[in-house]
Order: C-alpha cells, then structure tokens, then sequence
C-alpha cells in the first residue's frame, strides 16, 4: 500500500477564488478530507448543492486506522453510490469469538436474522474507503455535480459571523479568504476548526495504551473477530483479531498504563510481542504499526452558528465496538437532508437544531457503551477485575452471563425517541420501526426495501397503495406502495407485527418520521410538517 499511501489523489491547484478581488462565498464549506468529509460533500453534491472541501492533506490517510464498516454505514453508502466498491473489496464478517485465557468462552452473530442487503460488517482500511469516496466524487465532477477537491489548503483563521464564516486558507502561494454560508468541521480529533473557536471536549480520558499493528501474513484463522481477556501471550491485558482485504491482519494489543509510546512502536519490541501470539513459524510484515490512548468525549454542542461539528471533531469513543467512522457516516446522514432544506428555502433555520438533539443523542449512546466496553476490558479495580474474571468463566456454560461480557458493544445506529422531528405513532405495530427509529431492511418484492426509500421524504404504503410521487408543503413527496401479496414474513415482522396494513413517512435519511395503520393526507400533511422543523404549522 505504499504507492497509495504516497499517490497525491488531490493535489494542490490554484483556484479562481484566490485571484478574486473579495472574499468568495460559497453555500457550504467543508474542512477535512477524511470519510466524513468526503461522505457530506457527496450527499451535497447529489443534490446539486455547491459545496468545497479544504484540506492540508492531498492523499489518503496513512495506516488503515478505521477498519470495521457497520451495516448502517453501508445503507448510507449505497445512497451516496459507492457501497458496492467498499463491500467488493471488503472482508464480510457476522461472527464473534471471545477467549478467556486460552480458551474459547463464547461466539455470537451479529446478524442472525434473515432478509438484509448487507452484512453486519466488513472489515475494510480507511485508505480504500477514502480512495473510493474520493473516486465518487471525481465521478461526480465529470457528471457536472457541484464538488470541489482542494488539497493543499489549510484554514488557518476562522471568524464566525451572524450569517456565514468568514475563513483564512493558507497555500503555497499565499493565504487567501473565503466566506461560507455553512461550514461544516469534519477535521478529526484534534480539529484545529474547534481549537481556532476556543471549544472544549467533556468527558472522560483513559489512560491504557493500545499498541495497534497491520501485519502482513498468510494466515489460516476464519474471517471472524476475536477477543481475548488475559490471553497467554499478553498476561492481565487484552487482544484483538480481525482480517483486512490484502492478507493484512489488524492486531490490537493492550500495553497498560505507563509506557513509553516511542519505544513500543519500535520494530524490535513489536515483532517479539506478535511471535508470542502468532507463534514463532508465522512469517508477516509489519505494515503499520501506532501506540494510542483515548478519550470518550464530545462537545458540549454541535452547532455554533454556521459552524457545524461532525465525526470526531464533535466526538470520540474508544475503537472498541467500532464506533468511531460509523457514527460519523450517521452524523451527516442526519446533517445533509437538512441542509439541503434550508438552503433551498423549503425548511427553517430552526431544522439545523434537530441535528444538536439527535446526534447528540447518538453520542451520548455511543459514549456510554464505549466506556462500559473500556470498563469491562480494563478493570479498574480487584473487585472489578474478580468479577468481570466470574462472568467470562460462567459465559463458557450459561447464557444468561453472556449479554454482561463486554468486548466491545458493536456499533448500531441510534433510535431518536423524544425527537422534536417525531410525529404520531400507531399503537400495535412493531417497537423497532417506531417513529425516531433508524431504518430497518427487508425484502420488499423484487427489490429491498431501503432502494425505494432514499433521497427524498417517502411515504411507504404496506398493503396501501399511496402515489408514486406527490408534493406536499412544497417538499417533493416519493410514494412507495408493497402489495399484500409482496409483503413477505421480514417485511411483516419488521414493519407490521400482528396489523394488515401500515402507512409510515420516512424521513430522507431513512429514520422513521411517523406512521399510521390508515392513510388520511391531513395528518400526513402535519407529520411532514413537523419534520420538517415548523412544529406541525400547516
């Protein structure tokens, strides 16, 4: 992967901007070319909303760092048309196995039902992912979409206005100054963004260190992920397994608390940790190796003004569960329709702020889960410790201790109860499709469900038929009608439970908006108005 890491995908050019006698305003800028950057400008650009991407980067990112891809994540994907190349060159995995000690405990399948388009997880490096988001937007370009790439360029000042933020960019050539309507920080962690705003993280900071190593070898172990509590090749601390696309294999390995990050990263003391786990005959080739520690954090708010945060420069878990990239891809899942909106006037301002309250949410899910996780995997004292050792020995044999072992809860979308986007709910149908809830997949006739339901409002008819396409309150309305006699037992299990039929509107990032066991326009009509940020005013 070397050419790769190497390879300029944006190199640096002078634009119009630069030679321009005032500063140019665009309608959304983005900082950040990593995978939520680039994932937003997409969104963005589909919808035929000029937007700029800025980053100080001009290739992909070097080491895989994010590697698991959640089945949401994919479903984002697939709108934004670049799921089948992540999936393609992806390793599928549904599997689990957690080891105490030497031995085997328990296994687990992320995905045991039938009837969805995509698996649980792949494992995929972030450079592939960034490279093909980077492909799609080239694809775009060609396509006469909106999208700029602008590698080379770093914002160096940040002022926010009442209306816009107005932006420094330094260059090779010089600095110069643009205007966004909208700016939207997707500049990582350590976000210089948030730092030029004088904004904080809250939350906790862990003080383990993880040594990280992608190791090139030819390795027999199924494509499953594996975790060992207090394995015998790396006593009273953790490890972790999974396969990636090139004979590469992600090992992470617990270090403890005081350690030198330098001297660890070193080849001569990572290669004899990786003998005394993959056994002294295993020949491999360190490809990446990294020492890190983390925080389970985020900022107070999201929003600023026309400042808007997303992925890790809004907030940070830890890698266990793999929820760091996934809630990213759902953090502008959430932000682009809404955006889209405003900017062309068909949704107020006061929309942007439902993106505070549910990613926030999310967040805060997504904290709490990663630090139980870290909890569970670092006791943090003997009593912890004698207890998390009791549960993984009564997992081995009994099925209620295994919900309480903690290797990581995986990454699954957020269900938004208590949105101020949420309309009415039928009583009787199924909990897990009920207004605020993230979408659910299920063969739908010929097709899946979710290909019907992207893009634009749907209005999904199970066993009523509703039209194809309609407007209301000026907002393009698409209708999705399943038959009776297509509505398969997923589709029922999922959307109908023990009712015949069914009317649900679904949001544009495919979250469930409301629904109804009869089809009435006018509650329709106050449903869609509800999500659309006016309070259900008609």
């Amino acid at each position: 992967m070397t050419k790769l890491f190497e390879a300029p995908l944006y190199p640096y050019k002078r634009c119009a901007d630069q030679d321009a006698g005032k500063p140019v305003r665009h309608p959304v800028i983005i900082v950040g070319a990593g995978p939520v950057g680039l994932a937003m400008a997409i969104d963005l650009a589909q919808a035929d909303i000029p937007v700029v991407v800025l980053d100080d980067n001009d290739k992909v990112s070097s080491g895989s760092r994010a590697i698991c891809f959640s089945k949401r994540t994919l479903e984002i994907l697939d709108r934004l048309g670049c799921a089948e190349e992540l999936v393609n060159k992806g390793v599928v995995w549904n599997v689990g196995k957690v080891f105490f000690g030497d031995r085997q405990v328990y296994e687990f399948n992320l995905l045991p039902e039938e009837g969805h388009k995509h698996p649980a997880f792949i494992n995929l490096q972030q450079y592939y992912c960034e490279l093909y988001l980077v492909e799609r937007i080239r694809a775009l370009q060609v396509a006469g979409k909106p999208v700029e790439l602008r590698g080379g360029n770093k914002v160096v000042g940040l002022d926010r206005k009442t209306d816009h933020a107005a932006l420094t960019v330094r260059t090779m050539d010089g600095d110069y100054e643009l205007e966004a309507d909208w700016l939207i920080a997707c500049d990582g962690a350590g976000s210089p963004t948030r730092k030029m705003l004088g904004l904080e993280f809250e939350g906790r900071i862990f003080e383990d260190n993880f040594l990280i190593a992608d190791v090139v070898m030819k390795a027999d172990f199924p494509t499953e992920r594996w975790f060992w509590f207090d394995p015998p090749f790396n006593r009273d601390q953790s490890a972790l397994l999974h396969k990636q696309p090139d004979g590469v294999w992600r090992i992470d390995l617990q270090l403890g608390w005081h350690v030198d990050k330098e001297e660890e990263k070193k080849p001569e003391n990572v290669i004899p940790r990786l003998k005394d786990m993959l056994g002294e005959g295993v020949e491999f080739d360190l490809e990446w190796v990294s020492v890190y520690s983390f925080q389970c954090c985020r900022m107070e708010k999201f929003r600023h003004g026309r400042v808007i945060f997303a992925g890790d420069s809004a907030h940070q878990v830890s890698p266990f569960g793999a929820r760091g990239a996934n809630s990213g891809f759902q953090d502008i899942d959430n932000l682009g329709w809404k955006l889209k909106l405003v900017l062309s006037g068909k949704a107020p301002e006061a929309l942007i702020e439902s993106y505070d309250f549910e990613r926030e949410t999310a967040a805060d899910e997504n904290i709490l889960q990663s630090s139980r996780s870290t909890d569970f995997i670092t006791p943090k004292s003997e009593i912890s410790r004698i207890f998390r050792d009791a549960v993984l020995d009564l997992s081995e044999r009994h099925a209620f201790a295994r919900p309480m072992v903690n290797s990581g809860r995986l990454s699954v979308p957020c269900t938004y109860d208590g949105s101020p986007l949420n309309g009415p709910d039928a009583q009787g149908l199924p909990a897990r499709t009920r207004p605020g809830s993230p979408p659910v997949d299920a063969p739908a006739g010929r097709s899946w469900l979710l290909e019907g339901t992207d893009g634009d409002f749907t209005l999904l008819g199970l066993g009523i038929e509703v039209p194809a396409q309609s407007e209301l309150l000026g907002v393009p309305l698409k209708g999705l009608t399943v038959a009776h006699e297509d509505i398969g037992p997923e589709l029922r299990a999922r959307y109908l439970g023990e009712a015949e039929e069914a009317v649900y509107l679904i949001r544009p990032d495919q979250h469930v908006a409301a629904r109804w066991k009869s089809l009435n326009w006018e509650d329709v009509t106050a449903a869609l108005s509800i999500a659309l940020g006016k309070g259900g005013e008609i």
